[in-house]
């Protein structure tokens, strides 16, 4: 069996660094706490945003406070002895003045049980006094920082509009573990016109910056987004299950097997989902995932020629 798994994976699961590191089960607890994001000045943002990353919310017109303890309160009742990390998971989290950021986080690391924080956030709001801060609150808790980077080729960022460049990114991603700040990366597989080398070179960008760890998505089209204007014009090529299996075992692959792997699939909301609809089988994609690992013998980390 894998050295990085408990639940007989074949890639390091974030359920293995969690209690390895905790000794406990250890759940992230998404809240929302209405950031914006820089990349929404002209009204648009991403092409394929709808709401931000927030279909986990619980619900968002709760206080922070409120959400996280109705989070928590489910969890108690099946696994009573778990331990939890506020994520910051819908917007851009740093997208604020540090004397608004500084409560929200901080309020949350009173509570008992608590044992980290979750920040996601783009590596193009990242102040030099936003990292300073993120320096000290690395020392008084588990600190991790999730970056979307979603593709590497910097053609891709720039048609679906993502407001930042690759070296962006990689110089974002240098200070953070300049400063021993655990740190994510999402990425999604099957952007508009991108080839499986484009998606590859990406995964292989992550393992040469020694990623800590990533979440990797499949592309999806919601209603309501610019993406969904562009596919109903002109319809491009989305990934079949089969074809986004397959990518994504060879980034397993490519990947260092100490690097955490977060997500391998994604969560669209039903009735705001255009297409792919296989998605919405999410432990069907997660179990052929472990099933063509297990056909062609291979694991994270191990290079395989096919």
């Amino acid at each position: 069996m894998f050295k990085y798994t408990l639940d007989n994976k074949r890639y390091h699961t974030l359920n293995y660094f969690y209690r390895t590191k905790f000794k406990s089960k250890v759940f992230k607890v998404p809240l929302d706490a209405h950031m914006s994001c820089p990349n929404k000045k002209d009204g648009h943002g991403c092409i394929f945003c709808r709401n931000g990353s927030g279909a986990n919310i619980t619900d968002n017109t709760l206080s922070i406070k409120e959400q996280f303890l109705k989070n928590i309160e489910i969890l108690e009742h099946k696994w009573p002895n778990s331990l939890y990390i506020p994520y910051f998971q819908s917007g851009t989290n740093t997208y604020a003045p540090l004397d608004k950021l500084k409560p929200l986080f901080e309020e949350l690391l009173t509570y008992p049980k608590v044992v980290g924080l979750a920040i996601a956030t783009r590596p193009d709001t990242i102040s030099d006094e936003v990292l300073e801060y993120l320096k000290e609150l690395n020392k008084k808790t588990f600190l991790t920082i999730e970056l979307g980077l979603q593709s590497s080729n910097d053609n891709t960022l720039k048609f679906i509009k993502r407001g930042h460049d690759t070296k962006c990114f990689i110089d974002m991603v240098k200070k953070l573990k300049d400063n021993h700040i655990f740190t994510v990366a999402h990425i999604i597989n099957g952007l508009p016109y991108e080839t499986r080398e484009d998606m590859l070179n990406t995964v292989k960008l992550l393992n040469d910056l020694k990623i800590d760890g990533i979440k990797i998505h499949m592309l999806y089209i919601s209603k309501g987004t610019e993406l969904a204007q562009i596919y109903e014009k002109e319809p491009f090529s989305m990934l079949t299950k089969e074809e986004y299996i397959d990518i994504v075992v060879k980034e397993l692959e490519l990947l260092d097997e100490k690097i955490v792997i977060e997500r391998i699939t994604g969560d669209p909301i039903k009735d705001e989902l255009i297409t792919p609809s296989w998605l919405l089988k999410k432990f069907c994609v997660l179990n052929d995932i472990d099933k063509e690992m297990v056909k062609r013998n291979t694991y994270q980390g191990i290079k395989v020629n096919k």
